[in-house]
């Protein structure tokens, strides 16, 4: 385990080095100059000039990739064009709301997804498969822009039962209300994929040779259950749950859009809207590591739960 958890560790650093090393080579492959670019429709050379400094444009390509490697290692990403503040504060404030709807969303989503499974596969065949089966299939069709949309146009709107957006809430936690319809529309795809990986796990696991060795042994049909089947059908479903918590950590745009949520989403429109580059470069950066981390951990969970996975790698 220690063996394979050091080989992922190494193998995830150097894919954030890679990933770091793609955001400035694709800033540094767009046509144009930058400098002019990024001063607006009515170029001022004296503005031209402080960007090309700012961004160290007169320098070398490698200096100024080794210069941006070497800030991002002591956690800075450079400073805004737009605002003067570093990125790295910027960062830090757009992040919380983002890491708010994720960890929230990630606390109900295991255990609803995990049991909708689990009961669907216990009942295969039978009216509750059926209908779970038929909910997940039809509600995983639904864009999640249009879900969001209705569910503004219903709840909030229709009936006013729920806040429509987040403007003018200081912190999504200090008025929970704000939080009821982000976090329907987040949970209503991951909900849907999710159960029928575990269903799909479930009924496998239940037909297979160790359940029914167990249950020969006389083990009790709950510990059967959830000791020995669970675990196998979790596996196969742990890849999705990790890609889900990369999808909500990136920053759902559209979620935050529909409803002026100040994620990280929000902040990558709004950079890529203003050409902050600086800006740009360090969420992508954000983003590739949280992708790195969230699948390093999904490789180590999915190893222990089955261990003999690492015969076929």
């Amino acid at each position: 385990m220690l063996a394979y958890a050091a080989k992922r560790i190494g193998l995830g650093a150097a894919q954030v080095v890679a990933v770091a090393v793609l955001a400035f080579a694709l800033v540094e492959l767009l046509p144009g100059d930058a400098a002019v670019a990024l001063a607006g429709d009515q170029p001022d050379p004296a503005n031209i000039q402080r960007i090309r400094e700012q961004m160290h444009l007169d320098e070398p390509a490698l200096a100024r990739l080794a210069d941006w490697l070497g800030g991002l290692l002591t956690g800075d990403f450079g400073a805004s064009l737009v605002s003067g503040r570093p990125v790295a504060d910027l960062l830090a404030t757009a992040v919380q709301p983002t890491l708010v709807l994720a960890g929230l969303t990630l606390i109900l989503l295991l255990p609803l997804a995990i049991g909708l499974g689990v009961v669907a596969a216990r009942r295969q065949g039978r009216w509750p498969d059926r209908l779970i089966t038929t909910f997940t299939v039809g509600l995983y069709s639904v864009p999640e822009f249009a879900l969001a949309v209705l569910l503004v146009s219903v709840f909030a709107i229709g009936l006013a039962w729920l806040p429509p957006t987040a403007v003018g809430v200081p912190s999504l936690l200090s008025e929970p209300a704000v939080l009821v319809l982000p976090l329907l529309v987040l949970l209503a795809r991951p909900i849907c994929s999710i159960a029928r990986l575990v269903r799909a796990g479930m009924i496998e696991a239940l037909d297979s040779e160790y359940v029914a060795h167990a249950r020969r042994a006389g083990i009790s049909e709950r510990r059967v259950v959830f000791a020995h089947a669970l675990p196998n059908a979790v596996t196969p479903a742990v890849a999705q749950i990790a890609r889900t918590a990369d999808w909500l950590l990136g920053g759902v745009i559209v979620v935050e859009s529909v409803f002026v949520i100040p994620g990280l989403g929000t902040a990558l429109v709004d950079a890529v809207n203003a050409r902050d580059l600086p800006v740009v470069q360090g969420i992508a950066v954000v983003f590739g590591a949280s992708t790195v981390l969230v699948n390093l951990a999904a490789d180590l969970v999915a190893f222990r739960l089955a261990p003999r996975m690492e015969v076929a790698r």
